[in-house]
């Protein structure tokens, strides 16, 4: 099992140095020291004050808190956990996170979805009923730009003629895109693309997210076989797919020993089973210590096991 670990900047209450550049520096080094695989950051440029004072959280910009990660760390990727293609002009956003990639080495890995937040769609001038349609456009207008010099394009949304975006990504291809959301048609997507990052909850807690839920191990242990079969019908290596699942126990180490070590551990390895590689973990944000802390405590007992 590898292991994302979700900038505790989305944690409620989350102490402010943690977003200060000494904070934001020693967690990126902890993570990175302790062996965890990837620091992630969301992304909500223009939630409403409702939203974020029923359960929401702050947000940093992606790929400006990611570069600056780039530069203190050397080996640990750097994920959009989730980025919201929609909110994007697909150009814009292609060059943003080609910087990324380009200044880390190639360590860049975007997980993309479609958002769900009616009001920042609306703050954003973006149509919501039109999101899967951009969403779909937006990624074949960044996977050409990454690829194709000059790169022609005509859509319904967006068009271009002779667009060279240089310096192009490291990593050939572009960065690998994960797809976000619990839908058939996020599984679609993600069987074509390179993997698929679903939330793991009961139906009725992912209705605010207009996506269903996902309930049990089984359950989601039937649909990563659906995606990885999918992508072999179409001729892909359903092998090459990366699975990386945020559940309840993402916030494992919010939960002041609710869930024992070994009940944890269980958890993992029932995930491993299903054919998750890659496991999300939301650390506390108390302080800057504390997350230090309770990060090197989780690399000890589950890192490398």
């Amino acid at each position: 099992m590898k292991f994302t670990v979700d900038h505790p900047v989305v944690v409620a209450g989350h102490d402010e140095a943690l977003v200060s550049a000494a904070g934001m520096t020693r967690v990126a080094q902890a993570v990175e020291e302790y062996g965890f695989d990837a620091i992630s950051f969301s992304e909500h440029p223009a939630p409403s004050y409702k939203w974020m004072s029923s359960g929401g959280h702050q947000s940093l910009d992606q790929t400006s808190a990611l570069s600056f990660c780039a530069a203190v760390t050397s080996r640990v990727r750097l994920m959009t956990y989730l980025m919201v293609l929609p909110y994007h002009n697909p150009f814009f956003a292609a060059k943003a996170l080609s910087t990324v990639d380009v200044l880390s080495g190639g360590r860049l890995t975007v997980v993309a979805g479609t958002g769900y937040l009616r009001s920042e769609f609306l703050a954003l001038n973006v149509d919501m009923d039109q999101r899967n349609e951009l969403f779909d456009e937006s990624l074949e207008v960044m996977r050409g730009v990454w690829t194709e010099v000059p790169f022609a394009y005509t859509g319904k949304h967006f068009t271009a003629r002779g667009v060279a975006s240089l310096p192009g990504p490291v990593q050939a291809g572009g960065p690998p895109v994960l797809i976000g959301g619990n839908s058939s048609l996020a599984r679609a997507r993600a069987a074509r693309n390179q993997g698929w990052s679903p939330i793991m909850v009961a139906p009725e807690v992912t209705k605010t997210s207009r996506t269903p839920g996902i309930a049990t191990i089984a359950e989601l242990a039937g649909q990563v076989k659906e995606v990885r079969d999918a992508a072999a019908a179409a001729g892909g290596d359903p092998d090459a797919l990366v699975i990386q699942v945020h559940t309840p126990q993402t916030s494992y180490l919010q939960q002041h020993g609710k869930t024992s070590v070994e009940e944890h551990r269980d958890h993992l390895g029932q995930l491993a089973e299903a054919g998750v590689d890659w496991f999300v973990l939301r650390p506390p944000g108390d302080s800057v210590d504390g997350t230090v802390e309770a990060l090197h405590q989780y690399a000890e007992a589950f890192v490398g096991q």
